[in-house]
C-alpha cells in the first residue's frame, strides 16, 4: 500500500486530459469497435439515431474510467472492453431520454436526436441501447458485474425522477441537490470504475477505492456542468446557454445565489424558477446575481473538493502511469470550461 499524498495543482496550472486519452487509447479502440458493432440493427433508424449521438464528440469519460481502472489494477485480459461499451450504452440511453424529458434543442453543439428524429423514436432507441448494454453484461457472465451495473441503472433512473420532482421547487436544499447528482451522474461513474476492479480481481478494498474515485469524480463533473450553464457560451458547452435556468432546475449556483440574496433577489428567483421569468433579460439578471454572490466560483470550489476526494481514494494504489493519468483527469474535469 502506498501512503502517497496527491494534491490538486494550483488554479493557474491547466491540467490536461491527454494522459488519460493516451493511457486508454488502445482499449478505447476496442471499446469503440464493440459500440459500433452492437448499435447495428436491421431497422435502419436505430443505428442512424444512435450514431447521431454516439458519434457526436462526447468525451467518453465513463468507459475510459473502466479502461483506466483496469490499467491501474494491472489487468491483462479483454473482458473490460465489452463492459466499457455497456457503460457507454447506459450513458447514451440516459442522454436520449433526458433530451426528450427536457425538450432540449442541442446536445454536444448540434441538434439533439429528439429534434432530428422526434421524441418517440428517441425514447425507443434509448430503450434499445439499454437492452444492448444488458446483453453485454450477460455475455460477460459475472453476476457481480451485472449487479453493480444494473443497480447503477436503477439509481440513475431514481435520480432523474428525483430531479424532475425537485424542478421548479425553489426550496430545494443543497443536500437534496447533492443526493440527486450523486444518483443521476455519480452512480454510473462509480460503477464504471468499480467493475474494472471486479474483472481484475483486485480485492474488496481496491474495488471500494475505485468506486470512491468514480463517485467523487462524478459529483465534481456534474457540479462543473451546472456551473458552466451560467458561465460559458453555448459554443463552448455544446448546449443552449441558460437551459437549466429556463427549465427551472435547482442547481448549486442557483441554490447558493438564492440563499445569499436579499429579499428582492429571492423574489426574482422564486418567480424565475416557477417559470414566470424566462426571457433573455431574465437570464442576464440571473447571471448577474450569480456573479454578485460568487455562486459559480463557490460551485467550482465544491467541485475541486470532490476531485481531491477522488484523487485521495486511489492513493492506496502504487504510483504508476495509470494513477497519474486518472488523477490528472480528475483535475481536468473541474478545470474545464466546456
Amino acid at each position: 500500500m502506498s501512503a502517497d499524498v496527491i494534491t490538486l495543482r494550483p488554479r493557474g496550472e491547466q491540467p490536461s486530459l491527454q494522459p488519460m486519452l493516451s493511457l486508454t487509447a488502445p482499449g478505447m479502440n476496442c471499446v469503440n469497435a464493440v459500440i459500433l458493432e452492437r448499435m447495428q440493427s436491421e431497422i435502419p433508424l436505430i443505428p442512424a439515431l444512435a450514431g447521431h449521438l454516439i458519434s457526436g464528440g462526447g468525451k467518453r469519460m465513463r468507459p475510459m474510467l473502466t479502461i483506466a481502472g483496469a490499467e491501474l489494477c494491472g489487468y491483462q485480459g479483454t473482458r473490460h472492453h465489452k463492459l466499457a461499451a455497456a457503460v457507454e450504452f447506459i450513458h447514451t440511453a440516459t442522454l436520449l431520454h433526458d433530451d426528450v424529458v427536457d425538450g432540449s434543442d442541442l446536445r454536444r453543439g448540434k441538434a439533439s436526436a429528439n429534434i432530428v428524429y422526434g421524441n418517440p423514436a428517441t425514447v425507443l432507441v434509448g430503450d434499445f441501447l439499454f437492452s444492448r448494454s444488458f446483453e453485454l453484461m450477460v455475455e460477460d457472465g459475472s453476476l457481480r458485474v451485472l449487479k453493480i451495473l444494473s443497480n447503477a441503472s436503477a439509481v440513475i433512473a431514481e435520480g432523474e425522477v428525483d430531479q424532475l420532482t425537485a424542478q421548479r421547487h425553489i426550496e430545494t436544499s443543497e443536500e437534496r441537490y447533492l443526493s440527486i447528482i450523486g444518483a443521476k451522474t455519480a452512480a454510473l461513474f462509480a460503477a464504471a470504475t468499480r467493475i474494472a476492479g471486479v474483472v481484475a480481481e483486485c480485492g474488496e478494498a481496491n474495488e471500494r477505492a475505485l468506486d470512491e474515485f468514480g463517485r467523487n469524480l462524478g459529483v465534481a463533473f456534474q457540479l462543473v456542468d451546472d456551473a458552466i450553464d451560467y458561465d460559458s457560451e453555448s459554443g463552448e458547452s455544446g448546449k443552449d446557454k441558460g437551459d437549466d435556468f429556463r427549465e427551472g432546475k435547482m442547481t448549486l449556483p442557483v441554490i447558493l445565489a438564492y440563499a445569499r440574496g436579499n429579499a428582492e433577489e429571492r423574489q426574482f428567483w422564486q418567480d424565475a424558477i416557477a417559470g414566470f421569468r424566462t426571457e433573455d433579460e431574465d437570464l442576464a439578471h440571473a447571471i448577474a446575481l450569480i456573479n454578485k454572490h460568487d455562486a459559480v466560483s463557490a460551485t467550482r470550489d465544491r467541485a475541486r473538493h470532490y476531485a481531491q476526494r477522488a484523487i485521495d481514494a486511489i492513493a492506496c494504489f502504487p504510483a504508476s502511469e495509470a494513477r497519474s493519468a486518472m488523477a490528472e483527469a480528475a483535475e481536468f474535469a473541474v478545470a474545464r470550461r466546456y
